[in-house]
């Protein structure tokens, strides 16, 4: 499978980039799947649902399936987070998989960068930022493209992937 991070400080438009070259993606044929880095505690399920009960009884798995949709949690007991590598291995096997986070991973990477928020660019410290994905003028050693032209920034991507 293919790889393309997504990086860039808090609201700086990471999600919104993802969402829109996910339904690009689409549109032209390919599958994708996204990873997400949080940060802070991450709960998907609901203290007195069945599933939830089972994990606080102490199960190191729990599937859920539906009509829908089925979901795989995995609780670490105290275990260091899984590394990027192994948790890829956990998704079925895509055209791209988009990687929101992991600024420190080796995979290529967009930075988002919008001047509102008032951060740093990321990308003169991270070789592996290969374009900026910006609101503003930026001077970078890497291309810097519009944040709002999906379609410019998905073609950057496949072209570096090889799709």
């Amino acid at each position: 499978m293919k790889i393309f991070g997504v990086v860039g400080w808090k609201n700086s438009g990471k999600t919104g980039l993802i969402e829109r070259l996910v339904s690009v993606f689409a549109v032209r044929g390919l599958s994708v799947s996204t990873m997400k880095h949080a940060h802070h505690s991450l709960d998907v399920d609901h203290p007195g649902r069945d599933s939830h009960r089972h994990r606080a009884a102490g199960a190191h798995q729990v599937l859920v399936s539906g009509g829908q949709r089925w979901v795989l949690m995995s609780e670490l007991h105290g275990a260091p987070e899984a590394p990027l590598d192994a948790l890829l291995t956990q998704l079925s096997p895509v055209d791209l998989v988009l990687i929101e986070g992991w600024k420190a991973a080796e995979h290529p990477k967009v930075e988002c960068f919008r001047a509102e928020a008032g951060h740093d660019l990321i990308a003169p410290h991270t070789p592996t930022i290969r374009v900026i994905a910006a609101d503003c003028d930026v001077v970078a050693d890497v291309p810097v493209l519009a944040l709002d032209d999906t379609c410019v920034i998905a073609d950057f991507i496949t072209a570096k992937v090889g799709l």
